[in-house]
């Protein structure tokens, strides 16, 4: 009997996905079900000093558990500060975990949620990508106040490794939450940078899953719908942060996109970004950004019924006659997107050298996780030719 080779994947999301206005509103009933002794809230400084944590804390409250904060995360996180906060949890006997804030706080909350009961050489050894947990340690949930990463809805981690100056990403089921909340009202403060280098993030999760390797059609159904409200609604989040409307739309962005990337996994955008945060701190969704048109540049030769098909999801028109020049229409539009939002149009704007793309070629070509995802053979020259483009501007 001849077999058919076909991609087999699994296909995982939290058991549990609240979304829509007036979510959050909903934790309540949560904390009631799973009626946890000790709860910890992680979120980060800014979100600290904005008041945002205190009023949560103070409305959670009201189920009479002791609540502790950690909010020792200014930036994108380190390795070094998940142990932190593992540490943290432990010293206040935690058994809930709630994260709320961008990727780097739900990072550090689900990361730490999950390696919290575990010895330490254990988790130096998942820390370092050595292992993998093999189940949870307490109860997780997740509130993203950005729509970007879909930390929510992903097995992914990504944190510095201050060591070897580079970002590394862990990735485990046991890092999906056990319920993600995503309510557009708490996205509503965002700052216009912020909403746009996430929401172009959460668009590079987008569309690097839908070409990669191990995209499926459950996968893509999620990606394709991203790219649709991403285009329609981006602008709109960026210009007028109040337009609770397009908030809501690019929450659903961040959320399908983050579930198509949760199980079809992201490519050679997020390789190349990797040096970018570690040497230079560039922040994630930024440095993606950057790079998406220089990239796509390269791999769309070896996507072009996709390049065709994501084109018709931005409305750039139609190119089933003529394939060829899908590639370039998408590439223009990424380039717009630079232009039109305001983000960093080459690697000079980022303080950048010259010297360093070398380095930083030798350092994403063995990121192989992801260009293994990759639908086009990238080696360390091709690497580095893009960031050359990507340092020139063109």
């Amino acid at each position: 009997m001849n077999q058919i080779s076909v991609n087999i994947q699994d296909f995982r999301i939290p058991s549990n996905i609240k979304a829509g206005r007036n979510s959050f509103s909903t934790i309540h009933k949560d904390i009631e079900e799973l009626a946890p002794q000790k709860i910890v809230l992680v979120s980060d400084q800014g979100l600290l000093k904005s008041g945002l944590i205190d009023e949560i804390k103070y409305e959670l409250l009201v189920h009479g558990v002791p609540i502790s904060t950690y909010t020792n995360i200014s930036g994108e996180p380190y390795f070094e500060t998940v142990k932190e906060a593992i540490d943290f949890m432990k010293q206040e006997n935690a058994d809930l975990v709630i994260g709320i804030g961008g990727g780097s706080a739900l990072d550090v909350a689900k990361a730490s949620a999950a390696l919290v009961n575990k010895d330490e050489q254990v988790v130096q050894s998942i820390l370092q990508g050595e292992t993998a947990p093999s189940h949870r340690g307490i109860y997780c949930i997740l509130v993203p106040t950005t729509s970007g990463t879909g930390s929510e809805v992903t097995m992914n981690a990504i944190f510095g490794d201050k060591k070897n100056s580079v970002k590394r990403g862990i990735v485990s089921p046991y890092y999906l939450p056990d319920i993600a909340i995503i309510d557009p009202a708490l996205t509503v403060g965002c700052p216009s940078f912020v909403s746009a280098a996430s929401g172009v993030d959460a668009f590079t999760h987008a569309i690097e899953s839908y070409v990669s390797k191990k995209a499926t059609p459950l996968t893509k159904i999620y990606a394709q719908d991203a790219m649709k409200r991403f285009s329609r609604n981006i602008a709109k989040v960026v210009f007028d942060g109040t337009n609770i409307e397009a908030r809501e739309e690019m929450c659903w962005v961040s959320l399908l996109a983050g579930v198509s990337l949760a199980n079809a996994g992201v490519g050679a955008v997020h390789a190349l970004a990797y040096p970018l945060g570690g040497r230079y701190h560039v922040p994630h969704g930024v440095a993606n950004a950057l790079l998406l048109p220089y990239v796509f540049n390269v791999i769309g030769k070896t996507c072009i019924n996709e390049m065709v098909e994501i084109a018709d999801f931005l409305e750039l028109g139609n190119f089933t006659t003529k394939p060829l020049e899908a590639q370039q229409a998408v590439v223009n539009y990424l380039f717009r997107l630079l232009d039109e939002l305001d983000l960093p149009k080459n690697l000079k704007e980022l303080e950048v050298t010259e010297e360093s793309l070398k380095e930083m070629a030798f350092e994403a070509s063995k990121v192989s996780r992801l260009l293994d995802n990759t639908p086009y053979k990238l080696t360390e020259e091709s690497i580095l030719q893009i960031y050359q483009h990507a340092y020139a501007g063109y």
